[in-house]
């Protein structure tokens, strides 16, 4: 798809210098830790000493957890990438962490597919692509937990971002408001006992 990267308009670069150094510093360390880092870096290009802070797709296999990677927010073309053997384990990796903002599936497996969502809780969830689901402004967008509280686009946002101000003006009507103020009487019990249900 990109036969270079450095100099390609049409691949993007990391947006300053300071991020640059952050997604770098992630890659060196799974590197300085022993982590598999594969980059993708088809004509070979050097991507030290460049203005653009450009950085090749990058892939960790098997990342160590206590590594940054895994513990930070990246924005930028690093993918830490976990193998499995049964799917269960996939499942049991996601619930074992804080809610994921968004999660990813990949597959045409259906029974797969139920289970993951019958199982893991997250904000969003995208099947066969990426963030597409941030994309739907008729669908609520948000995060459950550390990812997130609440969730807005469309008439969620409005609702999530508004205030709905309740006001309440009491009966004037003493013979009603009465019953619901001490001393409670036989009417107060007649009144609960028609709302609770045998």
């Amino acid at each position: 798809m990109y036969p270079t990267l450095k100099e390609n308009p049409d691949y993007t670069s990391v947006i300053n210098q300071r991020h640059y150094d952050r997604i770098k510093g992630y890659i060196d360390e799974a590197q300085d830790r022993g982590a598999e880092v594969i980059q993708i870096n088809p004509s070979d290009e050097d991507f030290d000493q460049q203005p653009n802070h450009k950085i090749p797709p990058t892939l960790i296999v098997n990342p160590d957890e206590n590594l940054s990677v895994m513990k930070e927010e990246i924005f930028g073309p690093v993918l830490p990438i976990k193998t499995y053997s049964d799917i269960s384990e996939t499942i049991n990796y996601i619930n074992s962490k804080d809610r994921p903002l968004g999660l990813y599936y990949f597959g045409e497996d259906k029974k797969e597919l139920d289970d993951i969502l019958k199982n893991t809780t997250s904000g969003g969830v995208t099947i066969n692509d990426v963030v597409f689901h941030v994309a739907q402004d008729n669908a609520p967008f948000g995060g459950v937990g550390p990812s997130g509280t609440g969730s807005y686009h469309g008439i969620e946002g409005f609702k999530n971002f508004s205030h709905a101000k309740t006001i309440y003006t009491q009966t004037k009507f003493d013979g009603l408001i009465n019953i619901f103020r001490p001393p409670y009487g036989t009417k107060a019990k007649k009144a609960l006992k028609m709302q609770i249900k045998p």
